[in-house]
């Protein structure tokens, strides 16, 4: 019988490798300075972006694109409001 898979999110890309190269990325990719997050339960990891990038990132002052639908299912980008003020609510159900 084969290995479950283990998914591993980098940079918004979800792969799925073995649980042994999966722990050994998240690993290497803690070892240069990156957060870690880790599921051994879900068989899953996220590989976030090292502090210098994040720091840059907010000194910037400006918001990752991000694409949402409106209640209509038509697609809105962030981008396409650059320059204008934008009021975005969120909300969770948890």
């Amino acid at each position: 019988m084969s290995e479950r898979g283990f998914a591993i999110v980098d940079d918004g890309i979800v792969t799925s490798l073995s649980a042994s190269a999966a722990l050994a990325r998240a690993e290497a990719a803690r070892s240069a300075g990156r957060p870690v997050a880790i599921d051994l339960d879900e068989r899953a990891a996220y590989l976030g972006i090292p502090a210098e990038e994040r720091s840059r990132q907010l000194q910037s002052l400006q918001a990752p694109d991000f694409s949402l639908p409106d209640l209509d299912g038509r697609m809105h980008s962030l981008s396409e409001h650059r320059g204008r003020k934008v009021f975005l609510v969120a909300y969770g159900s948890w």
